[in-house]
């Protein structure tokens, strides 16, 4: 979904300068220096090619002799809050784009050693094989033409949390403690829900991608959330009575086969979706919507949305929502919203520094990934193309 150099629907306006926006969203920080380093390392993100080291960074945008100590200082050593830094970064999205759905998308980071915080062992998709890396979650701010990164949760297991040798080396907050990327998931909803001046808007996810279906599913549900997350078709699901129903009202079926059996409503008709390059790809698909459908010991009443190709016997894409009584359009959008969110991760990591920080602390961690979280931003509501690095006026130092 995300689309580069692209006009923002309310306010086409662009930022005159990074300055101006990194006091927007870094104003709050008590001290003119970490205001100062804020936008040193913001225009080293945005200007520097290739790997964003600390180092690199001060070279391109810096003439002081000591301003690669003065950017590790200020991103892991100093103790500033991320939090009002991300509502202001929300806050400036909301006030230029209008904001569509919440996007959850977990980010597998390769690591190599054993001393970044939170590194594991976890299964990396795109590599299809299990790596050593850090695993964080992402909240995505998607608009008509962008999905924008806005909060951040980094995933820490057991061992990290219960040796205080580890704790300690890593800063690691008393409230930080080893949690699912499931229960990841629902926090950054509930921060962002806390945040956010208008009514909650539906998220959107891959619910795949976080180990529990249906603890995600049941969470969003609990916490009267809207939703449409893609499922995998195996997932069991119970019918409920409607009509024109060949089946007994209850039993249970795999979602795949819900969708065969119950086409209730369909549209058929070309489907555009944005890439990470900003192209609109046509596919002519077609989309069904069920009747009403339950989990298992679960009393929301939900509906499976499935898309198919013209002449397929099998859906090729099936997500599950409590919008019941939403238009299929308007489902459609969303679940075309979903499916183009992973297409960020690819110019976070080789274009904004993602994969980049050297740091080992947690809050560290944090102000890295949310001042690539501003570059991002700020990158694409300037019209600059992706991967290339716009002229960034040197930042004082």
């Amino acid at each position: 979904m995300t689309t580069n150099g692209t006009s923002h629907e309310q306010n086409p306006s662009r930022p005159t300068s990074v300055a101006e926006f990194s006091a927007d969203v870094f104003g709050h920080l008590p001290r003119q220096d970490q205001r100062r380093w804020a936008e040193t390392y913001l225009a080293g993100l945005l200007r520097t090619p290739g790997k964003k080291s600390v180092r690199r960074m001060a070279a391109a945008v810096s003439d002081v002799p000591t301003a690669s100590q003065s950017l590790h200082q200020f991103i892991s050593m100093s103790p500033w809050p991320w939090e009002p830094s991300r509502s202001a970064l929300a806050r400036w999205i909301q006030q230029r784009a209008t904001v569509r759905a919440w996007s959850l998308l977990p980010v597998v980071t390769p690591k190599r050693g054993q001393y970044s915080v939170g590194v594991q062992q976890g299964f990396d998709a795109e590599a299809g094989r299990v790596i050593n890396c850090q695993v964080g979650v992402a909240l995505l701010l998607s608009t008509c033409c962008d999905d924008l990164p806005v909060d951040w949760r980094l995933q820490l297991s057991e061992a990290w949390c219960d040796d205080p040798q580890l704790r300690r080396r890593a800063r690691l907050p008393d409230s930080a403690g080893a949690h699912p990327l499931w229960a990841l998931g629902l926090e950054l909803v509930e921060s962002q829900a806390a945040r956010s001046e208008g009514p909650p808007l539906p998220v959107v996810a891959d619910a795949r991608e976080f180990a529990d279906t249906r603890a995600l599913v049941n969470g969003l549900g609990g916490r009267g959330a809207k939703f449409v997350v893609s499922i995998a078709d195996n997932l069991m699901m119970r019918a409920g009575p409607h009509m024109g129903a060949q089946r007994r009202a209850g039993a249970a079926l795999p979602a795949g086969r819900l969708c065969v059996d119950d086409r209730l409503l369909h549209r058929s008709a070309p489907t555009g979706a944005h890439t990470s390059q900003g192209r609109h790809r046509q596919a002519a698909v077609m989309w069904t919507l069920s009747g009403p459908v339950h989990m298992p010991r679960a009393d929301h009443t939900l509906r499976l949305l499935a898309n198919w190709c013209p002449k397929g016997t099998r859906p090729t894409g099936i997500w599950l929502t409590n919008l019941v009584h939403a238009d299929i359009d308007e489902l459609i959008a969303l679940a075309c919203t979903q499916t183009g969110t992973g297409g960020i991760k690819q110019p976070l990591r080789e274009c904004f520094g993602l994969s980049d920080f050297e740091g080992r602390s947690f809050p560290g961690w944090h102000h890295h990934m949310t001042l690539v979280s501003a570059a991002y931003t700020w990158h694409q509501f300037s019209g600059a193309s992706t991967c290339t690095h716009p002229s960034v006026p040197q930042a004082a130092a």
